[in-house]
């Protein structure tokens, strides 16, 4: 059993997309950022930099943070969704590129183009054209191929749920057929729809 500390954002979403393609049973507790509760002492003491998510495995009492350690430490111990030899390096070489650029960059447009439109045309300018350059190269790594590293993996699960928020980085998905069409792909797996509705229903999955 896995317990499960997130709230309704891409960062969150991964890990429970996760479990649910896993099949591990998880119990998913709200931590709800826009009131708080990160801060809590509780949830500090699994989560130090106060971000979600955290998990706690009940097998092992191991604790960790950071979504991408999460993915990691899951596929590894159940044996799925990262694959052996050339597959698992670049499984984690797209793991690293969410993480480092794709997550980051688009949650920086977010703040900019959704949340503070008009109040600096310089980042506006700067993320958008940033996001329009990611969309690309994630474009072109899917010409081809049904998932990002050929076979369905963590790198699917961890930038997906960046990607359902493509009305708010101000990105047309036609203009990015291979990213829509995996989009699309992805979106339609049970295990994902009921891993974005985690830890509460926020919505149906945005559909281009």
């Amino acid at each position: 059993m896995i317990d499960l500390y997130t709230w309704t954002t891409p960062n969150g979403r991964k890990v429970s997309i996760l479990l649910e393609e896993l099949g591990v049973p998880y119990e998913a507790h709200a931590i709800n950022i826009g009131e708080g509760d990160q801060f809590a002492p509780d949830f500090l003491k699994i989560s130090p930099n106060n971000r979600i998510p955290a998990i706690v495995d009940r097998d092992t009492g191991t604790h960790l943070m950071e979504s991408g350690a999460i993915m990691l430490y899951l596929a590894e111990k159940h044996g799925k969704f990262l694959g052996e030899g050339e597959q698992r390096l670049r499984a984690i070489e797209w793991l690293m590129w969410q993480m480092g650029g794709w997550g980051p960059m688009l949650g920086q447009a977010h703040h900019f183009l959704r949340f503070n439109p008009g109040k600096a045309p310089y980042a506006e300018e700067r993320y958008g054209k940033e996001a329009q350059r990611l969309y690309g190269v994630l474009d072109k790594q899917l010409e081809g191929k049904e998932f990002v590293t050929g076979a369905y993996s963590i790198a699917d699960m961890a930038i997906w749920p960046w990607t359902a928020r493509f009305d708010w980085q101000r990105i047309d998905l036609a203009q990015f057929p291979n990213v829509r069409d995996w989009y699309v792909r992805i979106a339609e797996r049970p295990a994902v729809q009921r891993g974005y509705k985690q830890p509460k229903d926020a919505g149906d999955v945005p559909m281009p």
